[in-house]
């Protein structure tokens, strides 16, 4: 299916995956609508686009925590960008990697708020058209430890188990319409991801990484691009994807050389 002129909404967009994502609807052609909190980085993001080869590119300074602000922007866009064809709810982080008694609640209420809540704020805004068009596709990022808690990470995995909850039901609920929902679900991604987790600590977050080759931003851009151009009868419900040296989110055959 050709993704030509389709408006593709992603959240999270200044950097890593959804900025990846960007790049890659961009080369077929797509009207990107681009959503981040931090401005300056987005602004890139859609210079780069355009002469990727987007159609047209239109940014919103947005925080999906707040639900007023979510709602705010979707009824608020230009008529020409209110038709949304394809949502990526990608937006999201990690904070802290402590046991889940001593775990800082700040961090919790940061992860909840973006991974779950801000997840809801934008499908529940944007759905709505959707199935009134009768066209459409959300593509949801989860993750591998959605499937498999590891130690430390309790709460960042118990948010992406509820993407994965929401993802389902939310495919269920719109069963009977032609929306289709897919859940993208990575494992080891070599972004900013564990930058973030451990707030800037860069020996840290390259240990991570230390002995084994992981996904790329680009990698899971790839996929998202690849269940959004299916034909419109198939729907893709979940694709995981991982590294050839991992085998879940706790195991891993790192190369000790």
């Amino acid at each position: 299916m050709s993704l030509r002129d389709k408006t593709v909404f992603i959240t999270g967009a200044s950097s890593g995956i959804g900025a990846a994502t960007a790049m890659a609807f961009a080369a077929e052609g797509c009207r990107l609508l681009l959503a981040a909190r931090r401005a300056g980085k987005l602004a890139g993001v859609g210079i780069l686009a355009r002469e990727r080869g987007a159609a047209a590119v239109h940014s919103i300074d947005l925080d999906v925590r707040n639900h007023f602000a979510v709602q705010t922007a979707i009824d608020e866009l230009p008529p020409e960008w209110a038709e949304i064809d394809i949502l990526v709810n990608n937006a999201g982080l990690s904070r802290g990697l402590e046991k889940l008694y001593v775990g800082k609640i700040q961090d919790w209420e940061e992860m909840i708020d973006t991974n779950v809540k801000g997840l809801l704020y934008v499908t529940r805004a944007v759905v709505p058209g959707m199935v009134v068009r009768g066209r459409g596709h959300v593509i949801n990022l989860g993750s591998t430890a959605g499937d498999i808690t590891y130690p430390n990470g309790a709460v960042y995995c118990a948010t992406k188990a509820a993407e994965r909850a929401i993802n389902d039901g939310l495919r269920l609920d719109v069963l009977g319409t032609p929306v289709r929902v897919t859940s993208v679900d990575p494992g080891m991604v070599e972004t900013d991801f564990s930058l973030v987790r451990f707030r800037g600590d860069a020996e840290r977050a390259a240990k991570v990484y230390k002995g084994v080759k992981p996904l790329t931003a680009e990698d899971v851009a790839d996929a998202i691009v690849w269940v959004a151009s299916r034909p419109a009868h198939v729907n893709i419900a979940r694709v995981m994807m991982t590294p050839v040296q991992q085998g879940n989110s706790l195991l891993f055959a790192r190369d000790e050389s």
